[in-house]
């Protein structure tokens, strides 16, 4: 008789199915922006996004019973709590979404993983970590990419350098390149800010929403306006909301908890920028250059050589 045990997924098996599943909704977020952005303005879509997230995540510490506690949570850390609900979701996504309103999906979405370098040179500063010969050629290699990139498709030469050259709309542009790499900075604030937070996760982000959904409504209220012209519009910020800022989160949460060797998952998130890339060419039609493949091959090269390069040197 066959062993019941064949049919049942093994603990490290079901880390990398959470992985995956968190990889691919990490995928779609480039094409998502665009198109919710195509209909909402970032302080709407800021705005409803966190809403949408918020309610999941309520909903989830109701259902695991943990929702009564969440107050006395709140006041024990109240302080991190209103900070990092300032910068996470609405500083951050605020930042983010102004740079994918000005540029390509294909551009402000690989400078997105730069992250990662930021944090290894802001935790210098911040947790006094020590920084190796690795951490610099990996942010070399990683914004050497960058600028690859910000090319698209235009290398450079005497007649035509710059962010005119590199863009069909270069002052804009120019200034969506900065914002998505502002956007880098906030968010590696974010996590290091959040390093030494003792609470579970998923109780810390839904406190983190729950805080920030009053600020982003009074953002929207200030400077745009929460009422949209059809509830169609809302789609978008529906799907970032519930898949990108919510359940992509506890996903990712969970692989890592459940993994035997959490490098090992965490390489799985070096897959999503290249599932991204054919969806936004199918999905959003953009045409996808040379320099975008060059760029991001760049950073994702960068990133894994700092990875276990760098963490074999600070060992």
């Amino acid at each position: 008789m066959t062993s019941l045990t064949g049919f049942i997924i093994s603990r490290k098996n079901q880390a990398y199915l959470y992985g995956l599943a968190t990889v691919l909704l990490w995928s779609t977020v480039g094409v998502a922006f665009k198109l919710a952005l195509k209909h909402l303005d970032i302080f709407q879509l800021v705005f409803y996004a966190t809403l949408f997230a918020t309610l999941i995540l309520l909903g989830l510490a109701w259902f695991r019973g943990i929702i009564h506690t969440l107050d006395k949570q709140f006041f024990s850390h109240w302080k991190v709590t209103l900070i990092s609900g300032c910068i996470n979701p609405v500083l951050y996504y605020l930042v983010l979404f102004a740079a994918y309103d000005r540029l390509p999906a294909q551009v402000a979405q690989p400078i997105n993983y730069t992250w990662a370098i930021v944090l290894t040179f802001l935790s210098i500063f911040f947790l006094g970590q020590r920084i190796t010969r690795a951490d610099f050629i990996a942010a070399f290699v990683c914004y050497a990419g960058v600028v690859v990139i910000a090319m698209q498709g235009q290398w450079p030469s005497l007649h035509n350098f710059g962010a005119g050259a590199m863009f069909s709309d270069g002052e804009g542009a120019g200034l969506g390149l900065l914002l998505a790499i502002l956007s880098t900075f906030i968010w590696a604030t974010y996590w290091i800010i959040n390093v030494r937070d003792e609470r579970e996760p998923s109780v810390a982000v839904c406190l983190n929403f729950v805080v920030a959904l009053p600020v982003s409504f009074f953002a929207c209220l200030i400077f745009s306006s929460p009422v949209v012209a059809s509830t169609n519009h809302l789609i978008g910020a529906v799907y970032i909301g519930v898949a990108e800022m919510a359940i992509a989160f506890l996903l990712w949460s969970k692989a890592l908890k459940m993994a035997e060797n959490t490098s090992r998952v965490s390489n799985l998130v070096f897959i999503s920028p290249f599932i991204s890339l054919v969806l936004i060419h199918l999905i959003l039609g953009e045409s996808i250059h040379s320099t975008t493949y060059i760029g991001l091959l760049l950073i994702v090269g960068g990133l894994l050589y700092q990875q276990y390069r760098g963490v074999s040197q600070r060992d």
